[in-house]
């Protein structure tokens, strides 16, 4: 079963304008765009001090046990989870059926301004990714089954 569609460079491209046009208005050290499996789509800001391919997996876990423990409490969503730190803290918010948005941010900054122009992205980027479904409904894929050691069958080349 497919759990995102299929992004074309386009698709890309507009969303990581999307992910810098966040960090410009509220000052986020790096933002990423991930799957619900926790898999890495892309990726903006200043994150070479991050692993993001853990804060990636780890993220989604956190969001989907927060989604258990809405269950728990008789609550249908749960849509955002918050975790502050002395340093940095993390904001994880819901995008759409398939995917999440991960906000890395220093904690002076507070995460009011944060909640304020993610709703927006979130519209932008889950626009993006409806228009690559319409695109090919049926070409999605499951990252979570991808053989990361043979991924030829998954990358072309693009036609000049």
């Amino acid at each position: 079963m497919a759990t995102l569609p299929q992004l074309i460079e386009d698709d890309i491209r507009r969303c990581d304008e999307t992910l810098r046009a966040f960090i410009a208005s509220t000052d986020a050290t790096a933002t990423l765009i991930i799957d619900k499996g926790g898999f890495l789509i892309t990726h903006q800001g200043d994150a070479h001090d991050f692993d993001l391919t853990t804060i990636g997996a780890l993220a989604s876990g956190a969001f989907m046990a927060n989604q258990t423990i809405a269950g728990l409490v008789n609550e249908t969503n749960f849509s955002s989870i918050y975790q502050q730190g002395e340093n940095f803290s993390m904001f994880v918010t819901n995008v759409d059926d398939q995917s999440l948005l991960v906000v890395i941010f220093k904690s002076r900054s507070g995460v009011g301004v944060v909640k304020y122009y993610a709703a927006a992205a979130v519209k932008r980027i889950a626009r993006q990714l409806k228009i690559a479904k319409e695109r090919a409904p049926e070409a999605g894929l499951d990252l979570s089954v991808l053989n990361v050691a043979e991924t030829r069958p998954l990358f072309r080349k693009k036609k000049a």
